[in-house]
This record gives structure tokens, C-alpha cells and sequence, in this order.
């Protein structure tokens, strides 16, 4: 098989970031956009001695899960990959990634039970688009797949309805006073992104414009227009990166207008969110993400809890009337700071949290002799460090919940802890993004038997 080879080819199953997989003669072919079920005429743009990748040219015999794509730039943005196919159809191929990732990489079978699904439209509560411009002007939208070309999105059906009228009022400021637009070869340019977030119990929203600088110009017009057309916005910050670099985000976050934090409230609990805070994307979901870890992990009342990796500590205080002593460990500053707002505004009193990273705290603990009865780890897509589930063994908790955002990066920590002697209980997935490749799973480990 060599470069611009055109070919038929059926689909028989995806790969971990939701690409269509066939094969022919032996050789794997991957074609983004294809449906298990497919025969595709394909045409081939890079080729491998062991795979090649294919762009699809067009659909012979549609599969039965494919439907017609509900987005205009389904083909060519790098969000969504399960446009396609039917929601049934992306929870069930979610559910055997999970398994596979546990037969394959963890070597252990694991029951995994079906996946909980949602809403696949309007659910983010925050997004980031990048400013860019064309032969037609300054414009919002997002990436294109394993790339940094901006593709141009007026209304990304992921997003909450008004973040677009927001985006359209902020490119008419650009255009109205002739402001300049980042442009990552040459690191010239003033705006990069605008990154919005949306409190969904309680409609508040919070605008951050990203720039190449510290100042805005004309900023007083912008705000008036900005707080006139919507009362639901409650901040407006300018956070400032001049690196060059595709970090979205810099260190630097100045409040122009209004509120420090919006407000949210999840599972009860209310929750301040800043401009750097880490949040789930998904509010619902992830309520039933939290309440079906209560559930799981089935506290008395009496445990102490640490919650490893705990951000601005909503886990932790989701089920904090559930339980005794709930400690907390987050790498990041002020996340821990959120973390203590948090639960002072929430009344809990008996929550501690510390700033170490996760590895350092653990040990720390096991040296102040406190033996925390379950553990929660909620770790970035990397997972665990190569040595905590060996330091939170010699903790030696009745039990370990375990939510994680990459199946494989929990198959190989699970592997780890079945090494010491931890069994794998229930393994619970819960799809927070849905028409994404990407799936939580919740999975409660213990030595020997757990009471019903």
C-alpha cells in the first residue's frame, strides 16, 4: 500500500480516539469519520509498514449505527468524533474501550458495567475558543484534529447558546476599533482567545479575554456592551499571555469588571469558580458522576476520607455530610484556596486541605500516623505517580475509589494495585463528553469482600 492508493474498505471496529478501523490484506487502515459496519472508498494519505491512515471519500454501504452528523464542521474540528454514529452506538464502543484497556493493558477481566450516558448537546460549561483571521475577517472557533489551524465555528452545538452572541459581540469590538489578532508563527497579534464559563444551577457567566499584552483597548465600551446585552455575565477578566507558546492560558489573570468568582451549585454544594479553577465540564453529568460515587464507595458516616488529587475539593465536599473527616491534597495553590472557600461556604467544618503533590502528601500522612479509611483518587489523564498505589497500599484503607479520564492510564494503575493485593469491585463508566472519545470511570477497589 503506498501514498494515494484509492480503495474499498470496511469498517470493523475504532480506535482509541474514535477513528474508523479497517483492515485489508493484513494491514490496519485508519479512516476518521468511518462507523464499524461501513464500506467506504477511501484514499490513502499516509502509509505505514505496519498501518496506514485513509481519508474517506465516500459511503458505499452506510453502517446501521450511522447517522447524519448534526454539525456543520463535523469533519473538520477536533472536538467531537461520534457525530455519526448513534449515541447507543458510541456507549456501547465506550464500554469494550474500557474493557479491552483492562484485558489489554492491566491484564485483568473486569465486568465493566454499561455506561451512564447524557445529553449530547449544549452541555459544556466552558469553552475556549481561539481568535483568528481569514480573506473574510476575524472569527472564533476551534482547532482542527492534531493541529493548531483554526477552523472557523459560529455555534459549536456543545456550548451553551449564548456563548456565541458573545463571541460575535467581542469580534465586533475587534472589527469596530481595528484590534489585531494573534498569530502563533510570528507571536504578533493582541487576541488570542476568549475563554468563557457558564454556572449552570444558576446562570452566572464569567468572560476572560487571553492577550498578547496587558491592556485592552477601548475596555470600558466592550464591558457596557458585554453587561448590557447580557445580565447573566458576572466577571469580566483579562488574562495575559505573552509567551509564545500554545499554552491557552497564562499565569496572569487581572479582573476588569464585576464579581471575583461566579457561582455554582453541584450536588447541593455551593461552589465559587475563578478563571483558573478546574471544574468539570459537564454539570449534570457530572452530578451523577459524584452521586453514583457516593453510592459506590457506600460511607456510614464514620470514615475519614482523603481525596487525593481534589481540586477545588468538590468530591470531597459532595459527601462531606456523609462522613466524619474529609482531608484533601491538591498540587495547585489556589486550588487549595478554592478548596477552603469552598467548604467555609458550605459550612464543613471538618475538612482539611493541604497543597503537596499527591505522592508527597500521601507519605506525609502515613507519617502523622492518620490512616484514612477510604481513599479517592481523581488524578489528570497521566494517572498516578509510578510509586503512590505502593505508598496508599501501606496506608492500608478498607477501600479505593478510583475516577479516572483515561481508561488505559487506569488499567495500568489498577494493575499496579491488584500487585498489592487490591481486587477490583465495581467499574462503573460515566460519559461526561459525550460525542468526544473521551469517558470517566469510576472503580472501587478493596482487599476481599465488601459488605452489600
Amino acid at each position: 500500500m503506498k501514498k494515494n492508493d484509492e480503495f474499498l474498505l470496511t469498517i470493523d471496529g475504532y480506535t482509541a480516539e474514535g477513528s474508523g478501523v479497517g483492515h485489508l490484506d493484513g494491514l490496519a487502515v485508519f479512516v476518521p469519520g468511518g462507523a464499524a459496519g461501513d464500506t467506504l472508498c477511501c484514499h490513502v494519505i499516509k502509509a505505514k509498514k505496519n498501518y496506514a491512515v485513509a481519508k474517506l471519500l465516500s459511503i458505499e454501504e452506510p453502517a446501521p449505527c450511522r447517522v447524519q452528523p448534526d454539525c456543520p464542521v463535523f469533519d473538520k474540528c477536533g472536538g467531537c468524533v461520534f457525530r455519526h454514529i448513534s449515541y447507543a452506538e458510541e456507549l456501547r464502543l465506550k464500554r469494550q474501550k474500557i474493557t479491552d484497556c483492562f484485558r489489554r493493558l492491566g491484564h485483568l477481566e473486569v465486568d465493566v458495567q454499561p455506561v451512564i450516558g447524557g445529553n449530547r448537546l449544549r452541555y459544556r460549561n466552558k469553552a475556549q475558543y481561539p481568535v483568528a483571521a481569514d480573506q473574510n475577517g476575524v472569527f472564533t472557533g476551534f482547532y482542527a484534529g492534531k493541529s493548531h489551524r483554526a477552523i472557523r465555528c459560529e455555534d459549536c452545538l456543545l456550548q451553551p447558546e449564548e456563548f456565541a452572541e458573545i463571541n460575535r459581540l467581542i469580534l465586533a469590538h475587534i472589527q469596530k476599533y481595528a484590534l489585531s489578532v494573534y498569530v502563533e508563527q510570528t507571536g504578533r497579534g493582541l487576541f488570542r482567545h476568549i475563554y468563557l464559563r457558564k454556572a449552570f444551577a444558576t446562570g452566572e457567566i464569567m468572560v476572560t479575554l487571553i492577550l498578547n499584552g496587558e491592556e485592552l483597548p477601548y475596555q470600558d465600551e466592550l464591558i457596557q456592551t458585554l453587561a448590557k446585552r447580557f445580565p447573566s455575565i458576572k466577571s469580566i477578566y483579562l488574562n495575559s499571555n505573552k509567551e509564545k507558546t500554545n499554552v491557552v492560558l497564562g499565569k496572569d489573570c487581572r479582573l476588569l469588571w464585576g464579581q471575583t468568582a461566579i457561582e455554582d451549585i453541584l450536588c447541593g454544594i455551593r461552589v465559587k469558580l475563578y478563571p483558573l479553577s478546574f471544574y468539570q465540564v459537564n454539570h449534570d453529568q457530572t452530578e451523577i458522576l459524584y452521586r453514583t460515587a457516593a453510592e459506590i464507595l457506600q460511607v456510614t458516616g464514620q470514615e475519614t476520607v482523603l481525596d487525593l488529587y481534589c481540586g477545588a475539593g468538590t468530591i470531597g465536599l459532595s459527601m462531606a455530610n456523609q462522613i466524619k473527616h474529609l482531608i484533601g491534597v491538591e498540587i495547585v495553590p489556589d486550588a487549595v484556596q478554592a478548596a477552603k472557600e469552598n467548604a467555609a461556604l458550605n459550612g464543613v467544618t471538618h475538612a482539611r486541605f493541604f497543597c503537596a503533590d499527591a505522592e508527597k502528601a500521601a507519605e506525609q500522612l502515613e507519617k502523622e500516623g492518620i490512616c484514612p479509611d477510604c481513599i479517592i483518587i481523581d488524578p489528570p489523564r497521566k494517572g498516578c505517580g509510578a510509586t503512590l498505589p505502593a505508598t496508599i497500599n501501606r496506608m492500608n484503607p478498607k477501600k479505593i475509589l478510583y475516577i479516572s479520564c483515561d481508561p488505559a492510564t487506569l488499567a495500568r494503575d489498577c494493575a499496579a494495585f491488584a500487585s498489592f493485593g487490591w481486587q477490583i469491585h465495581t467499574a462503573v463508566p460515566v460519559d461526561l463528553f459525550p460525542g468526544t472519545a473521551h469517558v470517566e470511570t469510576i472503580v472501587l477497589l478493596s482487599k476481599g469482600d465488601i459488605d452489600a
